[in-house]
């Protein structure tokens, strides 16, 4: 675990800042952010082992499936590189009662404070779009092989390498030539910049093509299972409260996601996409 001093190494000034304003809290509780964390959970529910299982939430934010998956009895451990993250999750874990995390610290995923061998499943649910160079995802990686247990599990997410281009269409982005620019460098080599910390274009990120997630799981030693989509298309739904708000309606949306989280042709139309991996016997 770094030193707080070192902090400015876990994360790039932009994105600190863009965490600072205290947006992520919230991010999962609105708009398209339901559809992500229902079908996050629906996926981590579908392969993790029982509890009381040990995981470790790396890049864990405030805490949000940190304490869904603590409240199911399993061992959790949470860290992030943005230290409010972790004071907003200290403060809603001590005002709950009854689901208590085992740790949580602010940290880096590229260096864990774990044994060896110890743990049954790594969350990678958001670090590895903030380690831009290739090199850093593959040491956070490594990093998730060394603490897994042999038959451990990663569940690595990557923001997709066309998520610009379709949020573009959505939302109008487009007709800014700033964010044209954004765009084409994505598309070019996933290299996401918001120089003008446009409130609606994000922060510095790397998004990933399918195959490349794929190929540094692998590089990093782990055994390659599947990558899924975690929204699909239906985040592109331009009346995506209507069809969430009905019961009926939000089903059918979750099983039209379902039926498609797994075909290559479409995969990148997700907004997110996670891979599963194990750590297999040497």
């Amino acid at each position: 675990m770094s030193d707080l001093s070192e902090l400015h190494n876990l994360l790039s000034d932009e994105a600190l800042t863009y965490y600072a304003s205290g947006q992520e809290q919230e991010r999962l509780s609105r708009g398209t952010g339901l559809l992500e964390l229902a079908r996050t959970q629906e996926l981590l529910s579908r392969y993790l082992p029982p509890p009381p299982a040990v995981i470790f939430d790396v890049g864990g934010g405030s805490g949000i499936y940190s304490y869904w998956l603590a409240q199911q009895g399993y061992e959790v451990h949470l860290i992030d590189a943005v230290p409010l993250h972790i004071e907003q999750a200290r403060a809603f874990f001590s005002s709950s009662t009854g689901y208590p995390l085992a740790s949580l610290a602010v940290g880096d995923a590229r260096q864990l404070n774990r044994a060896d061998d110890s743990v049954d499943a790594v969350l990678l649910l958001g670090p590895l779009y903030h380690l831009t160079e290739r090199t850093q995802r593959l040491a956070a990686l490594r990093e998730a092989y060394r603490i897994l247990k042999t038959g451990g599990l990663v569940f690595a997410v990557g923001i997709s390498r066309f998520a610009s281009t379709l949020d573009g269409l959505l939302q109008g982005y487009l007709d800014d030539p700033e964010f044209v620019a954004i765009v084409q460098r994505n598309l070019t080599d996933g290299q996401h910049r918001n120089p003008n910390n446009h409130p609606g274009y994000f922060t510095t990120a790397f998004f990933h093509h399918p195959e490349e997630l794929k190929a540094e799981v692998e590089e990093a030693g782990l055994h390659y299972e599947r990558t899924l989509a975690i929204e699909g298309p239906g985040w592109l739904l331009q009346n995506f409260s209507e069809h969430w708000n009905e019961l009926g309606r939000r089903e059918r949306l979750l099983e039209a996601v379902r039926w498609l989280e797994s075909e290559p042709s479409t995969l990148g139309m997700s907004a997110h996409i996670m891979t599963v991996a194990r750590k297999n016997a040497v």
